[in-house]
């Protein structure tokens, strides 16, 4: 028998929190752009083949590209309103901790989180998450919507690798202390 998929969360953040800045501004991510430096991405995105996004998040992303660019992944949009599959995108209104526990007893590679901030926070009141890959961007900007909100239970990290690039950008890669 394989090992659980694990729930990976791939995100980044600024260095004082943030995800977003006020409107859902995500702009002082450009500030670590580089031609030819993805800082890991196509790699973890090779290495998963579920999605779990928040509607907002979702949304969001529909305003920025044409094309969702999970679609090629089995995904699955957190919604309160129930919607029809588009391809192998599934909008979901049920229990988040019973998807996931489903979602690990499959067959598969990981499990990607790419947020929002109301799915993470509420994954981690579960303890749900099992690896954090967090790109810290080299900005404080004061207000938005943080990445970590309060109420929600502690939980020791391992650190397993840092590293920090040209632009400023340092990713962490860390595992919860109970699952190694």
């Amino acid at each position: 028998m394989s090992a659980a998929r694990k729930v990976i969360l791939y995100i980044a953040t600024s260095l004082d929190g943030y995800i977003a800045k006020p409107n859902d501004d995500l702009g002082f991510l450009s500030i670590v752009q580089k031609a030819g430096e993805d800082y890991g991405y196509t790699d973890f995105v090779n290495s998963i083949d579920t999605v779990i996004i928040g509607r907002k998040t979702y949304d969001w992303v529909l305003t920025q590209v044409k094309e969702f660019p999970h679609a090629d992944k089995t995904s699955y949009v957190v919604t309160h309103k129930p919607r029809p599959a588009i391809g192998k995108t599934n909008f979901y209104t049920g229990n988040l901790k019973e998807l996931v526990s489903r979602l690990r007893t499959e067959q598969g590679k990981n499990i990607f989180v790419d947020g929002g901030a109301e799915i993470v926070n509420e994954l981690l009141k579960d303890n749900l998450i099992d690896e954090f890959i967090i790109s810290v961007i080299p900005v404080l900007v004061g207000n938005g919507t943080k990445l970590f909100k309060d109420g929600r239970p502690e939980q020791k990290l391992k650190l397993m690798s840092s590293k920090s690039f040209e632009k400023g950008l340092v990713q962490m890669h860390y595992k919860r202390a109970d699952n190694l």
